[in-house]
């Protein structure tokens, strides 16, 4: 726990990681079975990514809404964003594009579950409040047309350099555009966003403001950094930015962000993770309008967030050492009895 009360992230131990970690988050992606399935093994195609990071991320959004309505993948917004959300948590590893491509689509709620689980480890918090984004995966039964617009989805976002923009291990690079704010913006009925009043500040205007209001000056010790209508984080994204411009880092900063709309914070909380902002960025859905709030109840969520996940793993951990005793007993007994 930090001075200021944020329930700071503990690695989980070695025994969890190895119950949730997917296969290709330890060693290099396995050959496609794709290949047996299908004549040849697709491939990424290579595109070539406007100069500027904010175009890549609005035509990322253009790309990915038409394949998920041209495939008639309804009206529930929370799957495609869930979708590249995940896309946007890997790095960029090689090979790893063309083994996703090479998924079908009853293959790849799988893939997100492990994705988002590998997040929750580190930070359950942000994850438990994106849960919009990544509760569809859960369905035991999913529609077979949704999968197949998902699948469209990946490939439209892969396709047009997705984990180029945010698959850097350098959270400076990767930090350079909001991909998911042009999506949810984009795919927003123009009616809801005006029923809302949902309007996010262009990334253009939140840079200059940055460069504005943040100078050198700005380092020191129990500095704090609040965003009372977030939207998808990208006023944090700026300051980030101008922080590192300026050799400051992000993790010595408290971060809080809170929106109303809980699909617009579960937007800014997986930005969190991408824009690596630190140990002490906090995500909130409230109304900030309320004062007495304070992010107290943020703060009293993380901190439960926190706990529950000592608890799972550490029921996990005494699983592990139950079959491992249990194994080993079986093979000691084994060994005693007279061939």
């Amino acid at each position: 726990m930090s001075d200021d009360g944020i329930p700071l992230p503990r690695p989980a131990t070695t025994a969890a990681d190895q119950l949730t970690a997917p296969a290709w988050a330890k060693k290099s992606p396995p050959k496609s079975k794709a290949a047996v399935r299908t004549p040849a093994k697709i491939k990424a195609r290579k595109y070539l990514a406007p100069r500027d990071p904010h175009e890549h991320a609005r035509k990322i959004a253009e790309n990915v809404m038409d394949a998920w309505y041209q495939n008639f993948g309804g009206s529930s917004i929370d799957i495609p964003l869930g979708t590249v959300a995940a896309l946007a948590l890997l790095r960029n590893v090689p090979g790893l594009a063309e083994w996703i491509l090479n998924l079908q689509p009853h293959e790849l709620p799988q893939l997100f579950k492990e994705i988002y689980l590998c997040q929750w480890i580190k930070r359950p918090d942000l994850i438990n409040r994106a849960i919009r984004l990544h509760d569809w995966a859960w369905n035991p039964e999913p529609d077979k047309q949704q999968l197949r617009a998902v699948h469209a989805v990946t490939h439209a976002a892969i396709n047009t350099g997705l984990m180029d923009l945010t698959g850097h291990d350098d959270p400076y690079l990767r930090s350079e555009a909001d991909v998911l704010s042009p999506l949810l913006t984009g795919l927003r009925h123009k009616s809801d966003k005006k029923w809302r009043g949902e309007y996010h500040t262009p990334p253009e205007v939140t840079d200059l403001m940055a460069r504005i209001l943040v100078d050198k000056d700005a380092g020191g010790e129990n500095k704090s950094i609040r965003e009372p209508a977030v939207g998808s984080g990208t006023m944090l994204r700026s300051t980030a930015q101008r922080l590192r411009d300026l050799q400051l880092n992000p993790h010595d900063y408290t971060w809080y962000g809170n929106d109303i709309d809980s699909l617009s914070a579960a937007c800014a909380a997986i930005n969190t993770i991408i824009w690596d902002l630190g140990p002490r960025a906090l995500i909130g859905c409230a109304d900030s309008l309320v004062p007495e709030d304070d992010y107290a109840k943020t703060i009293a969520e993380a901190r439960d967030a926190f706990k529950q996940r000592d608890d799972y793993t550490s029921t996990a951990n005494q699983i592990v050492a139950y079959r491992r005793a249990s194994r080993l007993l079986d093979e000691l007994t084994e060994e005693s009895v007279p061939a």
